[in-house]
């Protein structure tokens, strides 16, 4: 397991110890073959290369691909406009943003909403809290309800539940959104009153309309999610035949790279290049970094259903805190898959009367989702989206905290309670 942690801890530390030469592609490019490469090689050496080709066939394509749909769609739609930064706005587009994140990935719903709140709120003062609550709401806890919403959510479904599935952790959704829109309502309010006369004066007089191009890319959003949902073995039984030929192993696929290019196509480049500032950079990254994290998880996931009897888990909450605590400082993704395979690796045989979704107890699996997707929000590097969204604020001359400050003012004070509680209530 040795290159598995390797490569979770490269891609914790690498961004804080080396952040220049890490935004380079090609470097992260030849640190990930420099650990992945042996490691398959060990693997196939070992016997062990089925698992490593169902990992990367049946786990990396279908994650990346739609992770590049749905970044690719978002990428077409342009959000421009300039309104009265007031408390109620700003907790309405997080709010919106909120909703929108488990239908267009948070990723998605991140990119599509933090420049036109930004343009908002470009008069006024104090801005840095509204990211920071943006970063947990819209990047993060907004995207429960769907396998679009979250990575580690679609890894979920991949392995056995159903789309509909996660609509059952609603009340956890909008528990912890409904906290955090309100906590921000109250700050914000705060701090609009401590707003000089001279940036109210000029928010007021400054407004732009709200307009939106590339609105067409919203149907291709939709076909998206109906790809996800029908395009399943559940619809489709042939797609899990093991010798069923290829076009139909991978329709899902095939479809969702037909949306991507139309939406290449069809939509202005003006639109995409110019006006929302597309570039492959962000989603050429992903790729990049998680075929090592594929590759080198083959051995500990093995691992893991092996020993899992012995790991000291048991109850729901502690696989919610576990995989939180791992998905804070690793990206959540891969954290969720693991503990998937201990709760599959685990003896069940003494429950009665308990659901099973996914191979394992129903209750395990909600700890792990939502440990997963909440947690993802506790520091810079535990979603993909959190870091894209401090640099777009920070281009904008806001000042974002750093690494631990963000947890000291931030995450640890306002998130981590509101999770808390959450799991008291529910888990």
């Amino acid at each position: 397991m040795i290159p598995f942690v390797i490569m979770l801890l490269l891609i914790a530390v690498a961004p804080l110890a080396f952040p220049h030469k890490w935004e380079s592609n090609k470097v992260k490019l030849v640190a990930t073959l420099a650990i992945a490469v042996p490691t398959a090689i060990y693997l196939i050496c070992a016997g062990l290369g089925l698992n490593l080709e169902h990992q990367l066939l049946f786990d990396y394509v279908p994650f990346i691909i739609l992770l590049a749909t749905l970044y690719v769609v978002t990428g077409g739609i342009c959000v421009r406009g300039d309104i009265k930064a007031t408390p109620l706005v700003n907790t309405a587009v997080l709010a919106l943003g909120f909703g929108l994140a488990s239908f267009v990935g948070t990723t998605g719903a991140a990119m599509l909403c933090i420049r036109p709140l930004l343009s908002i709120n470009s008069q006024r003062q104090f801005r840095t809290h509204t990211v920071l609550f943006f970063i947990a709401l819209v990047a993060n806890c907004g995207g429960v309800l769907t396998p679009l919403g979250d990575p580690p959510l679609f890894m979920l479904y991949l392995r056995g539940a159903s789309f509909t599935w996660f609509f059952s952790l609603v009340a956890m959704w909008a528990f912890v959104g409904a906290v955090l829109l309100v906590l921000y309502y109250i700050l914000d309010s705060f701090y609009y009153r401590k707003e000089s006369r001279e940036a109210i004066a000029r928010d007021n007089a400054e407004i732009e309309p709200i307009e939106v191009e590339g609105s067409f890319n919203i149907v291709y959003l939709i076909l998206t999610v109906l790809a996800v949902v029908f395009l399943n073995q559940s619809y489709i039984p042939a797609m899990a035949e093991e010798h069923c030929p290829l076009y139909i192993k991978f329709i899902r696929e095939i479809v969702l790279c037909v949306i991507m290019a139309a939406s290449l196509l069809t939509t202005r480049k003006a639109v995409r290049y110019d006006h929302n500032n597309f570039t492959w950079g962000p989603i050429a990254e992903v790729a990049i970094l998680f075929v090592g994290i594929f590759t080198t998880m083959v051995p500990a996931l093995l691992y893991l259903s092996a020993n899992a009897g012995s790991l000291g888990l048991t109850e729901p909450w502690q696989f919610y805190y576990s995989t939180g605590l791992l998905s804070s400082f690793l990206d959540n993704t891969p954290t969720a898959v693991a503990f998937h395979s201990v709760a599959t690796g685990m003896d069940w045989s003494a429950l009665e009367g308990v659901n099973f979704v996914a191979g394992i107890p129903e209750p395990y699996l909600k700890a792990i989702a939502l440990g997963a997707v909440f947690f993802g929000a506790m520091t810079y590097i535990g979603n993909g989206p959190n870091f894209m969204v401090k640099a777009i604020a920070e281009s904008e001359n806001i000042k974002m905290p750093g690494f631990f400050g963000y947890m000291i003012k931030f995450s640890l004070i306002v998130l981590l309670p509101v999770y808390i509680i959450t799991q008291l209530i529910f888990i």
